[in-house]
């Protein structure tokens, strides 16, 4: 019987080869919309060249991560997680995966893993990156001086009017929170990104 390939690779290749690729060349053709922004893009091509694993949990101290800010279908409310292991409210996202094809796959399939959302409207575009401390991340390096960075690659997807969302065994809840009265400020910059990238579509 001949050897099976995962989704998302060819014969012969390792799995994640293609994903990888994808991120690279994502967040290589990507412009960053400041220049913190800027500067992050940049960090995360170093690390994926760095890095032939770089998309993967394994990667450690460093591993990229993709989520969604899923907007209303008239942009006047966010869709949050409460995090189970973090306690905070948060856009839908978690580790990439062997079987995603490219970041925007990812990122798709864990806003509909964590929304319950059928149907969602995903922009392939990155509107925002972020690079966050997770102490809780498994597997870590052993080294509290070395912790976990998770590299966020953010997209944003549209939820149909009257969509239904059910919550994730990974989550404590699930709210729609109006878009100027968020829970968590350290949102604010993507969600005005994210919203300027829906209008603009």
């Amino acid at each position: 019987m001949g050897r099976e390939t995962q989704p998302g690779t060819r014969p012969g290749t390792l799995p994640g080869t293609s994903l990888h690729a994808d991120a690279l060349a994502t967040l290589r053709s990507w412009t960053g919309p400041t220049p913190e922004q800027e500067r992050l893009r940049a960090r995360y091509v170093t690390h994926l060249e760095a890095h032939a694993d770089g998309v993967f949990r394994e990667s450690v101290p460093d591993h990229l991560t993709a989520s969604t800010l899923v907007l209303s279908h008239d942009g006047a409310r966010v869709l949050l997680t409460l995090h189970a292991k973090a306690r905070r409210w948060f856009q839908l996202g978690g580790h990439l995966e062997a079987g995603d094809v490219s970041l925007a796959d990812a990122a798709a399939r864990e806003a509909r893993e964590e929304s319950g959302i059928a149907g969602l409207v995903l922009d392939a575009v990155p509107v925002h990156l972020d690079e966050h401390v997770v102490p809780f991340c498994r597997p870590g390096t052993g080294d509290p001086a070395r912790p976990v960075h998770h590299l966020d690659v953010r997209f944003v997807a549209v939820a149909a009017p009257g969509a239904e969302t059910a919550v994730s065994d990974e989550s404590l809840d699930l709210r729609w929170w109006p878009a100027d009265a968020l829970p968590e400020p350290e949102l604010t910059e993507l969600v005005v990104l994210a919203r300027a990238r829906t209008r603009g579509a």
